[in-house]
C-alpha cells in the first residue's frame, strides 16, 4: 500500500503517458501524450510553481510568511496560488482580460489578489506581456514581495529535467521526437536537456503561434493560444534548443483541441492543440517506426467559456 501524500503538493508530477488512437497520421509515427492535466490544478505549471517557490524558500529569498508576486497568463498564476495557499504565502498576480476567465476565477478562489492589465481586443501581444512585467516589477518594489519572474527564473528548469526523466522511463528509452509549445521556454529547454543526456539524436520541435512567429524570425502579432507566444524572444530561449520550429495558428490549435475532445475523449487547452498539430507534422516526417511524444499541457476545463462561444446550439463548431 502506497504512502498517503502529506499535502496536495505531493501529487505534482509522475503523470501518465497515453498513446493517441484516432488523431494520428495514416503512415506516421505513434504519438504519445503526457497527461499533465493530472496535476492538482490540471496544468503542467504546477511543476514550475513548486520548483520556483521551494528554491526561493531554501536559499532565503522567500521567508516563512513572505509574499509572492508574478505576471501570468493564468496557468502559472493558478499553480502559484495553489502552492502559496498550501505554504502560507500571500500571492499578488498580474494578469489580463486576454486570458481565460476560468483561470482568473480559479486564482481568486485559491486566495490570490489580482491586478488586471487591459488587452487590446482580447489578444495576446508583446506589448501586453511587457506591460504585465512592469506592473509586477512595480508591485515587488513597492511591497518587498518575492518576484518569481518566470520569464527569467531558471529555478524552474529542475522541474522539467524531472519531467524529461519521467518521459525517458515511461517510453523505455524509445523516443525519437519531442514537441512542445514555447511560453517561457523552460519546459522545452528542461525536457530537451534531460532527453538529450540519454539520446543526443532525439528530434526536438518547438511550436509557436503562426500569428506571432518571433522565434522563427517573423513579426510579433496578436494570437489567442493561452500560455505561449509572449510576442518577443523570451530570455530562457536558446537557439540550440530545437531542431525545428513549427508555426501553428490559433484556429489550427482550437480545431485540434476540439478533435482531441471528440475523437480521443481528451479535453485540453489550446496549447495542447498546438502541440498535437506539431506532433502530427513530425510524426509524418519520421515515419511509422518512430515514437513522438508531446504534452497535454492542461485541462480544457480552464477554457469552457471561450470554447462554448465557438459552438452553436447543436454542438457544431462555428
Amino acid at each position: 500500500m502506497s504512502e498517503a501524500p502529506a499535502t496536495i503538493l505531493d501529487r505534482i508530477g509522475d503523470t501518465s503517458l497515453l498513446p493517441l488512437r484516432h488523431v494520428v497520421p495514416a503512415n506516421g509515427a505513434r504519438i504519445l501524450l503526457k497527461l499533465e492535466s493530472e496535476n492538482p490544478t490540471g496544468s503542467m505549471k504546477d511543476r514550475q510553481a513548486l520548483a520556483m517557490i521551494e528554491a526561493a524558500e531554501d536559499d532565503g529569498r522567500l521567508g516563512p510568511d513572505g509574499s509572492v508576486v508574478e505576471y501570468t497568463g493564468g496557468s502559472t498564476g493558478v499553480s502559484l496560488a495553489l502552492v502559496c495557499a498550501v505554504k502560507g504565502h500571500p500571492l499578488h498576480v498580474v494578469t489580463s482580460d486576454a486570458f481565460a476567465r476560468e483561470k482568473l476565477d480559479h486564482m481568486r478562489l485559491l486566495g490570490a489578489r489580482l491586478t488586471i492589465v487591459p488587452s487590446e481586443g482580447g489578444g495576446m501581444t508583446g506589448k501586453l506581456t511587457r506591460d504585465m512585467i512592469e506592473a509586477a516589477r512595480s508591485i515587488a518594489q513597492d511591497t518587498g514581495a518575492y518576484w518569481t519572474d518566470q520569464l527569467n527564473n531558471e529555478d524552474q528548469l529542475s522541474a522539467y529535467h524531472q519531467m524529461g526523466e519521467e518521459l525517458w522511463t515511461q517510453t523505455g528509452g524509445r523516443i525519437d521526437g519531442f514537441v512542445q509549445s514555447v511560453g517561457t521556454a523552460a519546459s522545452l529547454r528542461g525536457i530537451a536537456a534531460a532527453l538529450r543526456r540519454h539520446h543526443g539524436a532525439i528530434d526536438i520541435v518547438a511550436v509557436e503561434p503562426a500569428e506571432s512567429p518571433v522565434l522563427s524570425g517573423g513579426e510579433t502579432g496578436a494570437h489567442k493560444i493561452d500560455g505561449v507566444g509572449a510576442g518577443f524572444v523570451v530570455p530562457l530561449w536558446r537557439d540550440d534548443i530545437a531542431d525545428r520550429i513549427e508555426r501553428v495558428s490559433t484556429d489550427e490549435a482550437v480545431a485540434m483541441a476540439f478533435r482531441l475532445a471528440r475523437e480521443e475523449g481528451l479535453f485540453a487547452g489550446t496549447s495542447t492543440g498546438a502541440n498535437v498539430v506539431g506532433a502530427l507534422r513530425l510524426a509524418e516526417r519520421l515515419g511509422p517506426d518512430a515514437t513522438v511524444v508531446t504534452v497535454m499541457c492542461d485541462t480544457g476545463m480552464k477554457y469552457l467559456e471561450g470554447y462554448g462561444a465557438r459552438l452553436d446550439e447543436g454542438g457544431a463548431v462555428t
